[in-house]
């Protein structure tokens, strides 16, 4: 019987709502065996990132140049930088049987939704947008201009709940990676995935 096409499975929520805390935690599971699809941006890293394995860094000009080359799934321009997902490496995953991680700003989650309707989408939402402040505060890495920009904007990214599948709330890490991964098998079976490969099946494909 054919291999059943591996799944895009796209994690977004407002920034500081812990989706790279989410993420990392999922994939340092053993049994997990999704492939990660790293994001390129054109922001500085971050204390203890490395290029390659939390982002590919590049520069505004590189970025751009991908851009018009068609070479991105989707991106987005955040608080002054832009980030994207490269479009080659999910295509082969996906046709290899591999599920797809994606881990994006929601604003790239609403590019993937017109381009890729049969992703699987996945809000992780704050508790509280109070609870989220004190993140955003608690990280110690953003001036108050930019905690302030990322905290208006995570109000409008709550408003666009309506374009995911699911929505979990990230109150305790392990609690959202449990739901997260009982997401991600139930949707393995859904009827509209496996049905064309057992029809196949009976007529001796």
């Amino acid at each position: 019987m054919k291999k059943q096409r591996g799944l895009l499975i796209v994690l977004s929520g407002p920034s500081g709502v812990g989706k790279g805390t989410v993420r990392k935690e999922l994939f340092s599971q053993p049994d997990t065996n999704y492939e990660y699809s790293i994001s390129m941006t054109t922001r500085n890293p971050r204390e203890g990132e490395e290029d390659g394995v939390d982002y590919f860094f590049r520069t505004r000009e590189e970025f751009e140049s991908l851009i018009e080359q068609g070479g991105l799934l989707e991106h987005a321009e955040f608080v002054g930088n832009y980030y994207g997902t490269p479009l080659a490496y999910v295509h082969e995953t996906l046709e290899a049987g591999r599920d797809v991680f994606l881990e994006i700003e929601v604003q790239g989650a609403a590019q993937i939704r017109e381009k890729a309707p049969d992703a699987l989408f996945i809000f992780l939402a704050p508790p509280s947008i109070t609870e989220l402040e004190q993140r955003l505060v608690g990280r110690g890495t953003e001036t108050e201009d930019v905690i302030a920009r990322r905290i208006a904007t995570a109000r409008e990214e709550v408003e666009m709940m309506s374009l995911y599948d699911y929505v979990v709330e990230n109150d305790q890490v392990q609690n959202a990676c449990d739901k997260i991964n009982a997401i991600i098998v139930a949707e393995h079976c859904r009827r509209e995935r496996v049905e064309k490969r057992y029809l196949s099946m009976l007529r001796g494909e």
